[in-house]
C-alpha cells in the first residue's frame, strides 16, 4: 500500500517559485502512474501534471512552461517544481497515485500565491 504525503507549499508572491515533493511510503514507485492535482474550494478538482515510471508527461495547459514534475525513484519522491507563479494558481495540491489494482490519494499541502 502507498502512502503519499506532500509538502513543500507555502505563500509565494506572484511571479515566484515553490517546488512540491510526494513522498511515498509503503513501495516503490515504479509501477504507477503518478499525479498532482489541484482543488480549490466550490470548484472542480484540476489534474495538473502526471509522470510515469518510464518518463511519460503530460501538462494541464494552464501550467504548460511554468510547471514541471519529475520522478525520483531513488528517493521514492515526485516533484512538481512551480515557477512563474500566479494568482490563480492558489489551491490545494494533491498527490495521487495509482495502478491496475491501486489507487492513493495524499491529504494535499497549501499553495498561496499572493502579494
Amino acid at each position: 500500500q502507498v502512502q503519499p504525503v506532500e509538502s513543500g507549499g507555502g505563500l509565494v508572491q506572484p511571479g515566484g517559485s515553490l517546488r512540491l515533493s510526494c513522498a511515498a511510503s509503503g513501495t516503490t514507485l515504479d509501477t504507477y502512474l503518478m499525479y498532482w492535482y489541484r482543488q480549490v474550494p466550490g470548484k472542480e478538482r484540476e489534474l495538473v501534471a502526471t509522470v510515469s515510471a518510464r518518463g511519460d508527461y503530460n501538462y494541464a495547459d494552464s501550467v504548460k512552461g511554468r510547471f514541471t514534475i519529475s520522478m525520483d525513484n531513488a528517493k521514492n519522491t515526485v516533484i512538481l517544481q512551480m515557477n512563474n507563479l500566479r494568482p490563480e494558481d492558489t489551491a490545494l495540491y494533491l498527490c495521487r497515485a495509482t495502478n491496475r489494482v491501486s489507487d492513493f490519494w495524499g491529504r494535499g499541502t497549501q499553495v498561496t500565491v499572493s502579494s
